[in-house]
């Protein structure tokens, strides 16, 4: 990949980051993502499929509720919008060019500040979109996904799609009208819907049943706009249970799949599952991807972890090889990515005020993925772990427990059998083996 730089070097001193192997000591270089090593039949590449959030990466100063941000960014020190998203790009395909990511994502409005009128926010728009797709041509780096910012202006405190007032539903529109042309105009091969604030603070003031049939007509809407212009990649939905609002009506994975089929639009949407947001719902990651995997609709995931003390969304960099494995299980069961990949949805801490400390939390989390693959793929080769778990079920593998799977017994067939057979015998999970089994190849 060849590294682009814009008027000036932002991340100088340093050099493209490369594979150099787990005896390196250099902390800017990767100690097990290689690239171009396959696994399996596909490269670690082509696997992970690896996207930058412009959002957390170069727009996220620290800022907190009990504080400003710490980060002072060289690339925003502009006087003039435009000038100053052009600046952010250069640093932006800077870094992505340098970590080596194939891709980006981005929000609308991480890409160049929102305008004080429509006009002027597209016409906005419109300038950085040209300039991103000279920055792609020029570099080879791909446009994974965009997505619309529905969330941050005040206009949107009671929700887009699902605001109660139709001026603001118009209005989301427009905003998402916009964003969808950027991602076909930059060859996007998905386009997200994160609800932010698509839920509510109280039912007290709220209509559920008729914010969610909005929902549903805005999507529909914007998937027909999508398709009619010309767009043949993904729709996907990113679930999340809470924060900002108190609840959000994409709750999870079995929620979201509920409403996708209630309003029929399974045929063109996937999820795009979040770590953080899974743990929110009080389920693991695993789980979330089995949920989205088993229905067919496993699109993409953000990357990244949650604090174990707190329940907050800290998107912190994840860097736990065990629970990535059984992540890297699931998606390899379920064929790969395929329009999505692994966007990491994470941010450097508040007091990592450093610019290279960006590369250290990528590289990290690179690398942590990479370890997750090499040992997810050699579980899956080994061959015992997928045999044990087919023994659990072979019961309904032949006999009058295949007639049963296959909808051929009745209740009273049931009844029979158990008084024929009596107590069944005490038969192990063996939970702690296959814990074992895991960590035998981590």
């Amino acid at each position: 990949m060849k590294i682009i730089k814009g008027n000036k070097e932002y991340f100088k001193g340093i050099r493209a980051i490369k594979y150099e192997g787990n005896e390196s000591d250099n902390p800017l270089a990767f100690k097990y993502y290689n690239p171009k090593k396959k696994i399996g039949k596909k490269t670690m590449e082509e696997h992970m499929r690896f996207a930058i959030a412009y959002w957390h990466t170069f727009c996220g100063t620290g800022g907190d509720p009990f504080g400003p941000g710490t980060k002072i960014f060289p690339w925003s020190t502009a006087n003039e919008p435009v000038q100053r998203a052009k600046d952010k790009m250069d640093a932006a395909f800077e870094f992505i060019t340098k970590i080596g990511a194939p891709f980006y994502c981005f929000h609308d409005y991480d890409l160049v500040e929102e305008g004080p009128t429509l006009k002027e926010s597209e016409k906005r728009l419109r300038i950085i979109v040209d300039y991103a797709k000279e920055k792609q041509q020029a570099s080879g780096v791909k446009l994974l996904w965009g997505t619309a910012n529905l969330f941050s202006n005040p206009r949107y405190m009671n929700g887009a799609a699902t605001n109660p007032d139709f001026n603001v539903v118009c209005y989301a529109g427009n905003q998402v009208k916009n964003a969808i042309d950027a991602t076909i105009e930059l060859g996007g091969s998905g386009y997200t819907f994160w609800g932010g604030r698509e839920g509510y603070m109280s039912l007290l003031n709220t209509n559920m049943k008729r914010e969610q049939e909005h929902l549903a007509r805005f999507l529909q809407a914007s998937r027909d706009y999508a398709r009619r212009n010309g767009f043949k990649g993904s729709f996907y939905i990113e679930p999340k249970p809470m924060e900002p609002s108190k609840h959000q009506y994409d709750f999870d994975a079995a929620t979201c799949l509920s409403f996708l089929r209630q309003f029929d639009l399974m045929d063109d949407f996937k999820l795009n599952i979040e770590v953080n947001h899974a743990t929110l719902a009080s389920h693991t990651f695993d789980h979330e991807l089995q949920v989205a995997a088993d229905a067919g609709v496993l699109g993409s995931i953000d990357a990244n972890r949650g604090d174990n003390q707190n329940g907050w969304d800290t998107d912190q960099f994840p860097n736990n090889v065990y629970e990535l494995t059984e992540a890297m299980l699931v998606i390899l069961q379920a064929g790969g990515f395929k329009t999505g990949g692994i966007n990491f949805d994470a941010k450097t801490r508040r007091n990592s005020t450093d610019l290279v400390d960006i590369f250290y939390a990528h590289i990290g989390g690179m690398d942590t993925f990479a370890r997750a693959l090499i040992a997810a793929h050699a579980i899956l080769e080994d061959g015992e772990f997928l045999a044990l778990r087919k023994a659990r079920y072979a019961s309904f593998d032949s006999g009058n427990g295949k007639k049963f799977a296959q909808g051929k017994l009745s209740l009273n067939s049931l009844s029979t059998l158990a008084h024929r057979k009596g107590e069944p015998e005490q038969i192990s999970g063996r939970q702690e083996y296959f814990e074992n089994l895991l960590n035998k190849f981590i």
